[in-house]
């Protein structure tokens, strides 16, 4: 395995509840986070915080914590801002500031920020080179800034391994992650993100669980993905059939979690960021990610 300087450890959290609290109460879960053992704080990038703004937020409120940006949109920046902040981040909190990037969706792009969506593949290369290219006249970090890809299919997992540091997949199961590595080769890190339920009743955690999907059902991305993964249209109708919902998302007790998250580390994956689902898509799963670290963080 290549050596980077970040250490994310074996399990993270992935949350968006954070974008429904003011500024001073994410940095509240975020130490209560930090304390509980994880090793890296996740978020995206859509309608609320800017992303590199909220890692910074994130990351003066924590004192040991990676913050990594699952992820930062390149249409909400041009690659010489993307560069430059994340330079300025690392810098200022050595080996604690992973980045993200993605190449985001068609209606994301095109309906909320005005740009036009181009090819992914050709258009995160082309990115990266300008990145590689930006200039940079600040004090520069001490290690090399560390940055990593969303990837679901193989020629944008191709390009991660070429690229970046890594890939961070979202919505996958197991068997992507084992696909993935095949791809990546052994010495690129791979991050997946895995969505859990703690409920045991198979309806209604089935329920929170297409109350979550359906949205992504809708994204060509991850429906492409879902078909390459052995899924057909039949499982996208009514927010995801019981096969796809419970092949993307893991639900019952801390045991059946425990498993999934073995599963993802024993086909390939270096670190796991497990987003919590709950009936309340709002709310701090504040309970659950306790539970959680004390099953599998000790």
């Amino acid at each position: 395995m290549a050596q980077i300087s970040i250490q994310v450890g074996p399990i993270g959290i992935w949350t968006r509840q954070l974008e429904d609290h003011p500024a001073a109460k994410a940095q509240e879960t975020a130490r209560e986070l930090e304390e509980l053992g994880y090793g890296a704080l996740w978020f995206g990038e859509a309608a609320g915080r800017e992303a590199l703004s909220n890692a910074g937020i994130l990351l003066a409120g924590t004192k040991r914590i990676v913050v990594a940006t699952g992820i930062a949109n390149i249409y909400a920046r041009d690659a010489v801002a993307m560069a430059s902040g994340q330079k300025t981040l690392a810098e200022a909190y050595p080996n604690r500031f992973l980045l993200g990037l993605g190449v985001s969706h068609v209606p994301l792009v095109e309906q909320l920020r005005g740009h036009r969506y181009e090819k992914p593949v050709a258009t995160m290369r082309a990115y990266l080179d300008a990145m590689d290219q930006a200039p940079y006249s600040s004090v520069p970090p001490a290690t090399k800034p560390v940055r990593v890809l969303a990837a679901l299919g193989p020629k944008m997992l191709q390009l991660a391994g070429e690229r970046a540091d890594g890939a961070h997949p979202y919505n996958v199961n197991p068997e992507h992650t084992a696909e993935a590595r095949q791809i990546l080769g052994p010495d690129r890190y791979l991050y997946p993100e895995q969505a859990v339920v703690l409920e045991t009743d198979p309806d209604k955690a089935r329920d929170i669980g297409r109350a979550f999907l359906g949205f992504y059902l809708t994204l060509p991305n991850y429906a492409n993905n879902f078909l390459r993964l052995g899924f057909d249209e039949s499982d996208f109708k009514d927010g995801g059939s019981n096969r796809l919902i419970d092949a993307i998302i893991a639900w019952g007790d801390l045991n059946a979690i425990r498993d999934r998250i073995h599963a993802h580390h024993s086909t390939g994956a270096d670190h796991v960021c497990i987003q919590v689902l709950s009936a309340d898509p709002k709310a701090l799963p504040l309970h659950e990610w306790r539970e959680l670290a004390s099953a599998l963080l000790r």
